[in-house]
């Protein structure tokens, strides 16, 4: 027998702690009567996106969540669908976890670059993967410095979602004007946000002075 002949390389063993940390970067859960696994590892750069803002309401049972648009991965990624696919599954799952009856939404939109903007197929499929529960228990949906792409996004949006989702609606176009909505005590507001929201005021200070 020939023992000079290369042997192929051995698969390497994997250690108990090696499993346990693998089993970890997966998440299962139960979407739409379907077993779906979440890459937790992938995704773990972007879970920012969704945070918790405390309660508002006279009962303090209405939970404020917030979605910070400029936290989510830049289009160039060349998994990209891979990580926006495993990402919504986090935060659909994650918003389930949270809200437990109503609930208003906070969509900082600002200061989010272009190419970290989500396509349109993505939040129209964002839409319809939302339970009947989440979308009637939301009461408000803030959306945060509007741009003119996303006011089209809205419009665009139309044809598949209900009137009344609509008119829960609400366009804010500053942090003041959120402020006056709901307490913002324990909203926690992205750097990138707060410096737009500087930025615009400096703007709108020197417009007002050049009409004078």
């Amino acid at each position: 027998m020939d023992n000079s002949r290369t042997k192929p390389d051995l698969i390497p063993e994997t250690s108990v702690p090696e499993e346990r940390d693998e089993e970890r970067n997966w998440r299962s859960v139960v979407i739409m009567g379907l077993e779906r696994k979440i890459d937790l590892k992938v995704i773990e750069p972007y879970k920012k996106v969704l945070s918790h803002g405390g309660y508002q309401g006279n009962d303090c049972q209405t939970a404020v969540i917030v979605f910070s648009a400029c936290f989510l991965p830049d289009r160039s990624r060349v998994d990209y669908d891979y990580v926006m696919e495993h990402l919504f599954l986090y935060v659909l799952t994650t918003l389930d976890q949270l809200v437990a009856e109503d609930y208003v939404l906070i969509y900082f939109h600002g200061a989010t670059p272009k190419t970290c903007i989500p396509r349109f197929s993505w939040v129209k499929n964002c839409y319809q993967m939302i339970d009947r529960r989440l979308r009637k228990n939301l009461k408000r949906l803030y959306l945060v410095h509007p741009t003119l792409w996303l006011k089209a996004a809205v419009l665009m949006c139309r044809p598949f979602i209900s009137t009344k989702f609509s008119r829960k609606i609400v366009y804010i176009p500053n942090l003041p004007s959120l402020s006056a909505e709901l307490p913002m005590d324990h909203v926690c507001i992205p750097d990138r946000v707060k410096q737009l929201e500087f930025s615009l005021m400096i703007q709108d200070i020197k417009r007002r002075k050049g009409l004078r």
